[in-house]
């Protein structure tokens, strides 16, 4: 069986189309960012999901973000277990190596990996509860949470409360890191939770003090 097959014709049609405008317009930008380096000025911490494009919402171009991208844009608590950490070690990276000024979380509407965690916590995703389904061990991080929406009746109200929420239990975990509240308590790194609407491109953003999301 062969390990990987020919790119699909679309894919390459469209490879040659940005090879022809939008690289061909701006080579030098690209040949700068290829022998200076990265030095982007902010990480973040997105969903998987192909409806969430961090660089169109925020408009940027090459180089300005380093994004990591994970199931309901999670950060698990600090462990330095020798195990395998892939949003740990991009964080780890971001900020002792990129040293990025600021660390943004963001969450969105209508999250797969948010649903799959309210139907676990409702026993209503045995699929997930299985000891080997990797998308179930991950979202058991979000799980302490649900006890502050459990109570919610509407279904689509409790779904987008506990999205905000996954946003709220990525920015407590990121403080367990030493690297980062080192760098937030020393002012050299300033955290942010955001959460958009898929449908009505709304952002809102996390205020620590009033406990509650804003709108941006």
């Amino acid at each position: 069986m062969d390990l990987a097959k020919p790119l699909p014709t679309y894919l390459v049609k469209r490879y040659h189309g940005w090879k022809a405008t939008t690289y061909s317009e701006n080579q030098v930008w690209y040949r700068r960012l290829a022998t200076e380096g990265q030095r982007p000025r902010a990480m973040v911490i997105s969903c998987c999901d192909s409806r969430v494009h961090v660089t169109s919402i925020f408009g940027a171009d090459q180089g300005e973000f380093f994004i990591h991208r994970n199931i309901a844009n999670l950060v698990p608590p600090y462990a330095p277990d020798g195990d395998h950490h892939g949003t740990s070690a991009a964080i780890e990276y971001a900020v002792t190596a990129l040293k990025v000024a600021h660390l943004i979380v963001l969450g969105h509407s209508q999250c797969g990996g948010v649903q799959g965690c309210i139907d676990m916590c409702k026993g209503k995703a045995p699929q997930l509860e299985a000891k080997e389904s990797f998308v179930g061990r991950w979202m058991d991080i979000l799980k302490p949470k649900y006890d502050l929406v459990a109570d919610v009746e509407d279904s689509v109200d409790q779904a987008r409360q506990f999205e905000r929420q996954a946003v709220v239990a990525s920015l407590e975990n990121l403080m367990t890191f030493p690297f980062v509240s080192s760098a937030v308590n020393d002012g050299s790194l300033s955290l942010h939770g955001l959460w958009t609407d898929i449908g009505e491109g709304g952002l809102q953003c996390y205020d620590p003090a009033e406990k509650k999301f804003v709108v941006v």
